[in-house]
């Protein structure tokens, strides 16, 4: 297991991918106070039965299933669960709910929010954030950049129209920041343009710090001298480059493209020189703790390097320009499992699944974990050929609201007007000869020693090490998207997809597992995400019925028939189809129970340990503190009980994006060694799955998960489409006399 909290899914409600005028994010030219704005209702602490109830219904599917393989009757467990959840109601529970309530009153925004979720999500989890907790995203190609330079090559160097379009993305995504950081909206705009305005500052100007046991967030300090920075990373130096005026109003891009410029070549020169950089951002690819001793010892060593980490904490973002075009022969494939940096390779074909899939790894974990600063909680990067991405630390914002920025920053391209020349001229060092005084770009130097030298080496073995565990694959199932699910099967399409996935990960594995979507709770001030429970006793019925039904059935033997009956399977379907879709709308609407399970579980452990509220004697309980022992904390049987746990073993880890036509692919890793992580895309005609998995584990397969999906998707047609003719035929059945059965092994 990797070790991680109890989060899965990261990316998900939609939105409006090109901001028309009519949009709710356009922001008024015209300053309006922000007392006229939507207010945001505060998020909800949940009735606590209500809480304990949907838990009850939740473990369901788990008993049943033990009951099936044997293991124990579901009757007597689920008998059991409902009298731990009754005495925890009428015992401590209700004292729990009162410090939820008392936490809440004190908290400027939420008791949720404010308090609990950052820390225990992402500020507390020591695993390395490369692949485990990063987001990323892969951009689209520019056709305005020539497809000689597209194709890329195997040649070392930086090129003019990276650079180009390095800029451009980035001036739009920072006149983007302008917007919405100096503006506010109409007073109609809607609470989600109200949500969006407020989340976005928080992810510019920002950076994680490592420290032991729980990092912290740089605060965000506007007077800053770095405010209007962003820090720029190539070849492992590290500079800061003035891309905004004092006021946030970006500069003219043909300006920051100048900048660029000079700073690749100065690079250049340093490295003709013989410098090489020390890369210290590898460190920030390591395990929490032991970065964390290692960034105290670059303090101790010279406060110049107190000076760079206060710009880099302090700029606005990264932009990382990669001095190579990633090659699929750099990242492991199901039939090498490992990498090389062999410089005999093939150049694959443009927009092949090769180019693709390098394109994609370059992006969220390039070679050695080199030219990033994982910390940072955005990080534009291009490769060589122009192609584009972002990654990003999470604990700032969740993965929607850097995905909108960049939908816009991607959206525009490359605007040749912009500039004097429209095609860029070579890079040359005749052009390095700037004015020192107002060149508007600095150099971050650092000063190192053996033990830290050291520490790069191994961090950067740790990193390859999981780079080359990591399989990552896009499924695109252009067959059909949201347009005949919802049109046609009348159907929602995101709960439809859902199910697809929990048939597609029964067929391979054969039994069930706890499936985390993720919801936003975007119409509650300063609200963030809930958890979704996908496994339901509905979506259980439905995958146990169609587990041999279609060319998915995997399992059954080659050449046998199994014929089922549609009227049968699309009930089940759309049964389980409406209990995933009232899941989802009480966790967006602040009616969940992960965050309140947890809320209380924590309210529960600052409690002196007294056996003294409960009513079961230990005979009827798992484990639980004894009260003789001060230096344990308190607990309940409702949380020692295996099953809490395992309700919670997000093995299937999902989340939904919008139509995403600006990205080629997206993604998060997968949060347990033997669990998938998965991003989708649903468009109006194509359904994009984002897979990572780890090759270590003999019970995943990225590539083969993509090929159960499909199955799934497939047969779901299958099953609406004939479900629907057989009862609408219903009365040419009965006068033929013959029970027509559909014959689902194609």
């Amino acid at each position: 297991m990797i070790s991680r909290p109890t989060l899965g899914g990261r990316i998900r409600p939609r939105y409006s991918p090109r901001l028309p005028q009519s949009s709710p994010f356009v922001l008024s030219s015209r300053y309006t106070g922000l007392s006229t704005m939507a207010k945001l209702p505060r998020l909800p602490v949940p009735d606590l039965r209500k809480t304990l109830d949907r838990y009850l219904q939740s473990i369901q599917p788990f008993l049943r299933e033990d009951e099936a393989r044997g293991r124990s009757l579901f009757e007597v467990s689920y008998a059991k669960r409902v009298q731990w959840v009754d005495d925890f109601e009428k015992g401590v529970g209700r004292l729990c709910q009162h410090k939820l309530h008392e936490l809440d009153a004190r908290s400027p925004h939420n008791w949720l929010d404010d308090n609990i979720w950052t820390n225990f999500a992402y500020l507390s989890w020591r695993a390395p954030l490369l692949i485990n907790s990063n987001w990323w995203l892969t951009f689209i190609n520019d056709p305005s950049v020539p497809e000689s330079i597209l194709r890329g090559d195997t040649a070392s160097g930086i090129e003019p129209w990276q650079v180009r379009r390095a800029a451009c993305i980035l001036h739009r995504v920072l006149d983007w920041r302008a917007r919405m950081v100096n503006q506010h909206p109409d007073p109609d705009t809607t609470r989600t343009g109200v949500w969006l305005l407020t989340n976005t500052e928080k992810m510019f100007n920002t950076c994680r710090l490592p420290e032991a046991g729980a990092d912290a967030l740089a605060s965000r300090n506007p007077a800053s001298e770095h405010a209007q920075d962003v820090m720029l990373m190539l070849h492992d130096f590290v500079y800061t480059v003035r891309v905004c005026e004092d006021d946030r109003t970006p500069l003219p891009v043909q300006i920051i493209e100048d900048r660029i410029r000079a700073v690749v070549l100065d690079v250049v020169k340093r490295i003709e020189a013989g410098e090489s950089a020390v890369p210290v951002g590898v460190l920030t690819s390591d395990d929490r703790d032991r970065w964390a001793e290692n960034y105290q010892h670059l303090l101790s060593l010279s406060p110049a390097n107190a000076s760079t980490f206060r710009a880099i904490n302090e700029s606005i973002m990264a932009l990382s320009l990669d001095h190579y075009t990633a090659m699929p022969s750099h990242y492991p494939t199901p039939t090498s499992p490992s990498s090389s940096r062999s410089s005999h390779t093939s150049v694959p074909a443009l927009d092949s699944d090769a180019e693709v899939q390098a394109h994609l790894h370059n992006t969220r974990s390039p070679p050695r974990a080199r030219n990033r600063w994982f910390d940072k909680s955005l990080t534009l990067s291009l490769e060589r050929n122009t192609r584009a991405g972002a990654m990003g630390e999470h604990a700032p914002v969740d993965a929607l609201v850097p995905s909108i920025v960049f939908d816009y920053g991607v959206v525009a391209g490359i605007d040749p007007s912009a500039f004097s020349e429209p095609v860029p001229r070579p890079l040359t060092l005749e052009e390095a000869h700037v004015n020192d005084g107002e060149k508007g770009w600095s150099r971050l130097d650092w000063v190192a020693d053996e033990r830290i030298e050291a520490q790069i080496r191994e961090a950067e073995g740790r990193a390859q090490a999981s780079i080359d565990n990591s399989e990552v694959g896009i499924l695109e199932f252009g067959e059909y998207g949201s347009d005949w699910i919802g049109k046609v099967a009348r159907l929602p399409p995101d709960a439809y997809t859902q199910l697809a996935l929990q048939l597609a990960w029964y067929r391979s594995r054969g039994v069930l597992t706890a499936t985390y979507e993720t919801a936003l709770t975007r119409m509650f001030n300063a609200g963030r995400t809930e958890c979704v429970r996908s496994a339901s006793v509905e979506g259980l019925d439905f995958v146990q019925a169609a587990k041999e039904w279609g060319r998915g059935a995997g399992c059954v033997a080659e050449g046998d028939q199994y014929d089922v009956e549609p009227r049968a399977l699309l009930p089940l379907l759309q049964h389980a189809i409406q209990t995933h879709a009232r899941r989802t709308r009480e966790a967006a609407t602040g009616r969940g129970i992960d965050r309140h399970l947890l809320g209380l579980k924590l309210m529960l452990e600052e409690l002196p340990v007294d056996a003294s509220t409960s009513t079961l004697s230990s005979l009827d309980s798992p484990s639980s503190s004894s009260p003789t022992d001060p230096s344990q904390k308190r607990t309940h049987p409702l949380f020692t009980d295996p099953l809490f746990s395992r309700s919670q073993e997000w093995k299937l880890s999902t989340s939904g994006l919008s139509a995403g036509y600006h990205f080629r692919g997206t993604g998060f890793g997968a949060g347990w060694e033997d669990g998938y992580g998965i991003n989708y895309l649903i468009a109006p005609h194509r359904i994009k799955f984002c897979i990572e998995s780890k090759f270590s584990s003999t019970l995943t397969s990225t590539n083969k998960f993509k090929q159960y999906i499909a199955d799934a998707l497939r047969d779901m047609q299958a099953i609406c489409e004939a479900g629907e003719l057989e009862l609408k035929d219903g009365k040419k059945k009965s006068v033929d006399g013959v029970e027509t059965r559909v014959q689902a092994r194609l």
